[in-house]
Protein backbone atom coordinates (compact mmCIF):
# COMPACT_ATOMS: atom_id res chain seq x y z
CA UNK A 1 0.00 0.00 0.00
CA UNK A 2 1.45 3.47 -0.89
CA UNK A 3 1.99 5.66 2.01
CA UNK A 4 2.97 9.42 2.48
CA UNK A 5 4.02 11.70 5.25
CA UNK A 6 2.81 15.37 4.59
CA UNK A 7 4.13 18.37 7.02
CA UNK A 8 1.91 21.34 6.86
CA UNK A 9 3.03 24.34 7.60
CA UNK A 10 0.81 25.29 10.62
CA UNK A 11 -2.67 24.19 12.42
CA UNK A 12 -4.95 26.14 10.33
CA UNK A 13 -2.67 25.33 6.58
CA UNK A 14 -5.67 25.05 4.50
CA UNK A 15 -3.78 25.76 1.53
CA UNK A 16 -1.16 23.11 2.14
CA UNK A 17 -3.85 20.89 3.02
CA UNK A 18 -5.42 21.58 -0.76
CA UNK A 19 -2.16 20.70 -2.35
CA UNK A 20 -1.30 17.39 -0.46
CA UNK A 21 -4.57 15.97 -1.04
CA UNK A 22 -4.77 16.99 -4.19
CA UNK A 23 -1.21 15.31 -4.90
CA UNK A 24 -2.24 12.34 -2.71
CA UNK A 25 -5.44 11.67 -5.29
CA UNK A 26 -3.27 11.63 -8.28
CA UNK A 27 -1.28 9.07 -6.67
CA UNK A 28 -4.02 6.98 -5.58
CA UNK A 29 -2.74 7.36 -1.84
CA UNK A 30 -5.63 5.80 0.44
CA UNK A 31 -6.25 7.59 3.77
CA UNK A 32 -4.64 5.05 6.12
CA UNK A 33 -1.43 5.75 4.05
CA UNK A 34 -0.92 9.36 4.87
CA UNK A 35 0.22 10.35 7.96
CA UNK A 36 -0.07 13.98 8.57
CA UNK A 37 2.25 16.04 10.34
CA UNK A 38 3.17 20.29 11.69
CA UNK A 39 5.92 22.14 11.48
CA UNK A 40 5.55 25.22 13.85
CA UNK A 41 7.37 28.42 12.90
CA UNK A 42 8.29 31.24 15.25
CA UNK A 43 6.70 33.88 13.89
CA UNK A 44 8.94 36.72 15.81
CA UNK A 45 7.83 39.38 18.42
CA UNK A 46 4.20 41.06 19.09
CA UNK A 47 4.83 43.92 17.64
CA UNK A 48 7.27 43.21 15.09
CA UNK A 49 6.64 43.56 11.57
CA UNK A 50 4.61 40.85 10.44
CA UNK A 51 6.01 37.60 8.61
CA UNK A 52 6.92 36.91 5.24
CA UNK A 53 4.57 34.04 3.97
CA UNK A 54 6.18 30.59 4.36
CA UNK A 55 7.60 28.72 2.12
CA UNK A 56 6.54 25.63 0.95
CA UNK A 57 8.21 22.58 2.88
CA UNK A 58 10.26 19.88 0.75
CA UNK A 59 7.41 17.42 0.25
CA UNK A 60 5.14 20.26 -1.29
CA UNK A 61 7.65 21.92 -3.19
CA UNK A 62 8.02 18.19 -4.97
CA UNK A 63 4.50 18.03 -5.13
CA UNK A 64 4.00 21.27 -6.57
CA UNK A 65 3.23 20.17 -10.52
CA UNK A 66 0.19 19.92 -11.44
CA UNK A 67 -2.74 16.98 -10.77
CA UNK A 68 -6.01 16.64 -11.83
CA UNK A 69 -8.42 18.67 -9.60
CA UNK A 70 -10.53 16.32 -7.29
CA UNK A 71 -14.32 16.64 -7.69
CA UNK A 72 -15.61 18.62 -4.89
CA UNK A 73 -19.06 19.25 -3.67
CA UNK A 74 -20.15 22.62 -2.85
CA UNK A 75 -20.77 22.01 1.00
CA UNK A 76 -17.24 20.58 1.22
CA UNK A 77 -14.97 23.40 1.17
CA UNK A 78 -16.59 25.73 3.30
CA UNK A 79 -16.74 22.61 6.08
CA UNK A 80 -12.91 22.24 5.88
CA UNK A 81 -12.45 26.11 5.93
CA UNK A 82 -14.03 26.49 9.62
CA UNK A 83 -13.31 22.30 10.66
CA UNK A 84 -9.69 22.99 10.59
CA UNK A 85 -9.49 25.45 13.32
CA UNK A 86 -10.85 22.73 15.75
CA UNK A 87 -7.65 21.51 18.26
CA UNK A 88 -8.82 17.86 17.17
CA UNK A 89 -5.94 15.76 15.76
CA UNK A 90 -7.46 14.26 13.39
CA UNK A 91 -9.20 16.55 11.57
CA UNK A 92 -6.34 16.76 8.62
CA UNK A 93 -7.11 12.38 8.23
CA UNK A 94 -11.35 12.81 8.40
CA UNK A 95 -10.75 15.51 6.30
CA UNK A 96 -8.66 13.61 3.42
CA UNK A 97 -10.81 10.58 3.78
CA UNK A 98 -14.07 12.52 3.15
CA UNK A 99 -12.63 13.40 -0.01
CA UNK A 100 -11.25 10.36 -0.93
CA UNK A 101 -14.52 8.97 -0.30
CA UNK A 102 -16.41 11.40 -2.49
CA UNK A 103 -13.79 10.60 -4.96
CA UNK A 104 -14.90 7.21 -4.90
CA UNK A 105 -18.76 7.18 -4.19
CA UNK A 106 -20.13 10.24 -5.83
CA UNK A 107 -23.47 9.95 -4.35
CA UNK A 108 -22.52 10.43 -0.93
CA UNK A 109 -22.72 14.38 -1.70
CA UNK A 110 -26.16 13.85 -0.51
CA UNK A 111 -26.07 12.20 1.97
CA UNK A 112 -26.20 14.58 5.05
CA UNK A 113 -25.78 11.47 7.52
CA UNK A 114 -22.56 10.13 6.89
CA UNK A 115 -20.41 9.76 9.44
CA UNK A 116 -17.05 11.55 8.26
CA UNK A 117 -19.47 14.60 7.28
CA UNK A 118 -21.42 14.46 10.22
CA UNK A 119 -18.21 14.51 12.25
CA UNK A 120 -16.72 17.07 10.93
CA UNK A 121 -19.75 19.02 10.66
CA UNK A 122 -19.63 18.95 14.80
CA UNK A 123 -16.01 20.08 14.51
CA UNK A 124 -17.24 22.80 12.55
CA UNK A 125 -20.02 23.78 14.84
CA UNK A 126 -18.10 24.06 18.12
CA UNK A 127 -15.47 26.15 16.68
CA UNK A 128 -18.35 28.77 15.63
CA UNK A 129 -19.50 28.63 19.27
CA UNK A 130 -15.95 29.49 19.65
CA UNK A 131 -15.70 32.70 17.42
CA UNK A 132 -18.82 33.55 18.84
CA UNK A 133 -17.36 33.42 22.61
CA UNK A 134 -14.74 35.34 21.44
CA UNK A 135 -16.44 38.03 19.82
CA UNK A 136 -18.65 38.38 22.79
CA UNK A 137 -15.95 38.29 25.73
CA UNK A 138 -12.79 40.35 24.63
CA UNK A 139 -12.91 42.95 26.94
CA UNK A 140 -10.02 45.67 25.99
CA UNK A 141 -7.72 47.79 28.16
CA UNK A 142 -5.76 51.19 27.43
CA UNK A 143 -2.45 52.16 27.36
CA UNK A 144 -0.55 55.03 26.14
CA UNK A 145 2.99 53.13 24.32
CA UNK A 146 3.67 56.64 22.43
CA UNK A 147 3.18 60.28 23.22
CA UNK A 148 2.07 61.25 19.84
CA UNK A 149 -0.13 58.59 18.93
CA UNK A 150 -3.50 57.36 19.77
CA UNK A 151 -3.95 54.85 22.83
CA UNK A 152 -3.47 51.46 21.94
CA UNK A 153 -6.16 49.03 23.43
CA UNK A 154 -5.13 45.30 24.45
CA UNK A 155 -7.21 42.84 25.51
CA UNK A 156 -6.11 39.01 26.48
CA UNK A 157 -8.25 36.13 25.83
CA UNK A 158 -8.02 31.92 25.79
CA UNK A 159 -9.57 30.88 23.01
CA UNK A 160 -10.93 26.88 22.89
CA UNK A 161 -9.35 26.77 19.05
CA UNK A 162 -7.35 28.00 16.19
CA UNK A 163 -9.92 30.92 15.95
CA UNK A 164 -7.59 33.97 16.46
CA UNK A 165 -7.18 34.54 12.32
CA UNK A 166 -10.76 33.94 11.46
CA UNK A 167 -12.57 36.39 13.61
CA UNK A 168 -10.23 39.24 13.52
CA UNK A 169 -11.76 40.88 10.93
CA UNK A 170 -14.45 40.79 13.11
CA UNK A 171 -12.64 43.38 15.65
CA UNK A 172 -11.34 45.06 12.61
CA UNK A 173 -14.34 46.15 11.03
CA UNK A 174 -15.81 47.11 14.15
CA UNK A 175 -13.12 49.07 16.07
CA UNK A 176 -11.41 50.23 12.82
CA UNK A 177 -10.43 53.72 13.84
CA UNK A 178 -9.10 52.32 16.97
CA UNK A 179 -5.40 50.52 17.24
CA UNK A 180 -5.89 47.69 18.98
CA UNK A 181 -4.09 44.62 20.11
CA UNK A 182 -5.76 40.58 20.84
CA UNK A 183 -3.49 38.70 23.34
CA UNK A 184 -3.67 34.99 23.08
CA UNK A 185 -1.42 31.67 24.03
CA UNK A 186 -0.97 30.93 20.86
CA UNK A 187 -1.53 33.56 18.57
CA UNK A 188 -1.93 37.56 18.48
CA UNK A 189 -3.48 40.24 16.23
CA UNK A 190 -2.87 43.59 16.18
CA UNK A 191 -4.33 45.97 14.08
CA UNK A 192 -2.91 49.30 13.90
CA UNK A 193 -5.76 51.46 11.67
CA UNK A 194 -4.41 50.29 8.49
CA UNK A 195 -3.09 47.08 8.61
CA UNK A 196 -4.31 43.45 10.45
CA UNK A 197 -1.25 41.44 11.69
CA UNK A 198 -0.62 38.16 13.42
CA UNK A 199 2.31 37.42 15.62
CA UNK A 200 3.50 34.92 17.96
CA UNK A 201 1.21 33.88 21.20
CA UNK A 202 1.74 35.47 24.22
CA UNK A 203 1.54 35.06 27.95
CA UNK A 204 -1.24 36.54 30.20
CA UNK A 205 1.31 38.90 32.39
CA UNK A 206 1.59 40.46 28.87
CA UNK A 207 -1.68 42.20 28.85
CA UNK A 208 -2.08 45.66 30.85
CA UNK A 209 -3.97 45.51 34.32
CA UNK A 210 -7.01 47.23 35.19
CA UNK A 211 -7.85 50.69 34.21
CA UNK A 212 -10.12 53.42 34.90
CA UNK A 213 -12.40 52.87 31.91
CA UNK A 214 -12.82 49.49 33.62
CA UNK A 215 -14.45 50.42 36.44
CA UNK A 216 -16.89 52.67 34.14
CA UNK A 217 -17.72 49.68 32.66
CA UNK A 218 -18.69 48.01 36.47
CA UNK A 219 -20.32 50.37 37.23
CA UNK A 220 -22.34 50.44 34.13
CA UNK A 221 -22.74 46.50 34.42
CA UNK A 222 -24.22 46.87 37.77
CA UNK A 223 -27.05 49.47 37.12
CA UNK A 224 -27.98 47.41 34.36
CA UNK A 225 -28.47 44.10 36.10
CA UNK A 226 -32.35 43.00 35.99
CA UNK A 227 -32.26 40.96 38.78
CA UNK A 228 -36.10 40.16 38.11
CA UNK A 229 -35.10 38.24 34.79
CA UNK A 230 -32.18 36.14 35.95
CA UNK A 231 -31.77 32.63 35.34
CA UNK A 232 -28.37 31.71 36.49
CA UNK A 233 -28.11 28.43 34.27
CA UNK A 234 -29.11 30.14 31.34
CA UNK A 235 -26.12 32.87 32.35
CA UNK A 236 -23.63 30.12 32.89
CA UNK A 237 -24.85 28.08 29.63
CA UNK A 238 -24.26 31.80 27.34
CA UNK A 239 -21.07 32.48 29.61
CA UNK A 240 -19.46 29.40 30.83
CA UNK A 241 -17.16 29.74 33.90
CA UNK A 242 -14.51 29.35 32.52
CA UNK A 243 -13.87 32.58 30.56
CA UNK A 244 -14.86 34.37 33.85
CA UNK A 245 -11.57 34.49 35.32
CA UNK A 246 -10.86 37.53 31.90
CA UNK A 247 -14.16 39.14 32.78
CA UNK A 248 -13.66 42.21 34.57
CA UNK A 249 -17.55 42.15 35.45
CA UNK A 250 -17.00 38.21 36.42
CA UNK A 251 -16.36 39.97 40.09
CA UNK A 252 -19.98 41.63 40.12
CA UNK A 253 -21.70 38.35 39.19
CA UNK A 254 -21.41 36.35 42.65
CA UNK A 255 -22.60 39.22 44.76
CA UNK A 256 -25.05 40.74 41.85
CA UNK A 257 -26.96 36.82 41.95
CA UNK A 258 -26.76 36.59 45.63
CA UNK A 259 -28.52 40.17 46.17
CA UNK A 260 -30.73 39.17 43.01
CA UNK A 261 -33.88 37.85 45.42
CA UNK A 262 -33.43 40.13 47.68
CA UNK A 263 -33.96 43.17 45.17
CA UNK A 264 -36.52 41.04 43.43
CA UNK A 265 -38.74 41.26 46.31
CA UNK A 266 -38.13 44.73 47.11
CA UNK A 267 -39.26 45.49 44.09
CA UNK A 268 -42.65 43.40 43.78
CA UNK A 269 -43.01 44.88 46.93
CA UNK A 270 -42.95 48.35 45.73
CA UNK A 271 -46.01 47.62 43.39
CA UNK A 272 -46.50 49.24 39.93
CA UNK A 273 -45.84 52.92 39.68
CA UNK A 274 -48.57 55.11 38.95
CA UNK A 275 -47.66 56.65 35.14
CA UNK A 276 -48.42 60.29 34.50
CA UNK A 277 -50.67 60.94 32.56
CA UNK A 278 -50.91 63.83 30.10
CA UNK A 279 -52.97 65.29 27.93
CA UNK A 280 -52.36 65.47 23.96
CA UNK A 281 -51.57 68.83 22.99
CA UNK A 282 -53.99 70.65 20.55
CA UNK A 283 -53.33 69.83 16.56
CA UNK A 284 -52.30 73.21 15.23
CA UNK A 285 -55.03 73.73 12.83
CA UNK A 286 -52.59 74.34 9.29
CA UNK A 287 -51.76 70.46 10.52
CA UNK A 288 -55.25 69.07 11.00
CA UNK A 289 -56.30 70.73 7.73
CA UNK A 290 -58.62 73.02 9.43
CA UNK A 291 -59.09 76.68 7.98
CA UNK A 292 -58.33 79.41 10.55
CA UNK A 293 -61.53 81.11 11.41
Amino acid sequence: MLSRTVELAGPIDLAGFRRAARQLLAEHVPPEGVTWTLAYQDLGDLFAEAPSKATMTNRESACAHEAPPPKVPAFLLPLCQTAILHREPRRFALMYRLLWRLQCQPDLRHDTLDEDRSELEDLARVVRRDMHKMTAFVRFRTVQDAPESSPLHIAWFEPDHHIVEATSPFFQRRFTNMRWAILTPERCAQWDGTQLTFQAGARRDDAPPADAGEQLWLTYYEHIFNPARLKVNMMVREMPRRYWHNLPEATLIAPLVAAAHQRSGAMIEQGPQDMIKRRPAAPHPARAGLSKP
